[in-house]
């Protein structure tokens, strides 16, 4: 099973070395997600981490920066947008609505189911399935290893994304939450459960 780290929403002071370490400790999949924020921003953070990490990471938003750091593809949060004319890389979308989920794994290297819990980052943002129709969806082979589980997922509902076949996880919040960004400079808690997440995954 993929295991997926999507980043804070917003930037923070230790972010890169958080990040370049979660690198060396076997972090294969970042996303890179910081919506509305200026591309500035994320050129900053990239040239921060060492260029061997740059084929791991995958972006939201600003497509040009998949070219200009040769990162590992580009992902559409919108499924009314389409890909850059001409692009050939690796492309992921994320879905929240299930009828769609048949076309959208068509377009697309691999799929977000999106709020599949209620998300922690962003609290309005509850669940849009109850457990029977994730399970029925699995059964009719919606659900299947090209689909990811994002929202609301932890440690403790890995075991569940798992047994409904989903491919991979995306984590955010329940990682994140592991470090206080105004008043902790040490984030061997964070480490600690990224190697717990892993662990679970594999």
């Amino acid at each position: 099973m993929k295991l997926v780290i999507m980043t804070k929403s917003t930037f923070f002071v230790e972010e890169d070395k958080i990040l370049a370490s979660l690198f060396d400790e076997g972090m294969d999949n970042l996303h890179l997600f910081k919506p509305g924020s200026s591309p500035m921003y994320s050129e900053r953070l990239l040239t921060l981490l060492p260029k061997d990490f740059y084929k791991k990471i995958t972006v939201h938003e600003h497509y040009y920066l998949n070219n200009e750091y040769r990162l590992g593809g580009i992902h559409i949060d919108n499924p009314a947008d389409i890909a850059p004319k001409g692009f050939k890389g690796q492309l992921g979308r994320t879905c929240s609505d299930l009828s769609m989920l048949r076309q959208i794994k068509k377009e697309s290297n691999y799929v977000f189911l999106k709020n599949v819990f209620d998300c922690m980052e962003f609290p309005e943002e509850k669940s849009n399935f109850n457990l029977n129709q994730l399970e029925d969806a699995a059964k009719a082979g919606l659900i299947d290893k090209k689909v990811y589980a994002l929202g609301g997922m932890s440690l403790e509902r890995i075991r569940i994304a798992k047994a409904l076949g989903f491919g991979g996880v995306v984590i955010c919040g329940d990682l994140w939450n592991r470090f206080d960004i105004h008043n902790q400079i040490d984030f061997k808690e964070l480490i600690g459960h990224f190697q717990r997440l892993r662990k679970a995954t594999n």
